[in-house]
């Protein structure tokens, strides 16, 4: 299991913060004891989480691409004519 919401908030990044509030809502809409006119909302804040990891993890995605393909890339070989 994941740090808890205030380990993350204390110790994590914004990405630990989410995914931990992430399965604190979710445990809440799972909960049968959860009152009806909270579901809802609930359920709507667990979306909102949801995308904002996606987006997150997109743009680590991106950057991590960015960088691996720009040291995959191999030289082009030296022209000492083209100077």
């Amino acid at each position: 299991m994941g740090a808890s919401v205030s380990e993350a908030a204390s110790n994590g990044s914004r990405l630990d913060l989410l995914v931990a509030m992430r399965s604190r809502v979710a445990t809440a809409v799972d909960n049968p004891d959860t009152p009806q006119r909270d579901l809802a909302s609930l359920t709507r804040r667990l979306l909102e989480i949801a995308n904002e990891i996606a987006t997150i993890e997109a743009q680590q995605e991106l950057a991590e691409d960015s960088i691996a393909a720009a040291a995959a890339m191999p030289d082009e070989p030296f022209d000492s004519a083209a100077i």
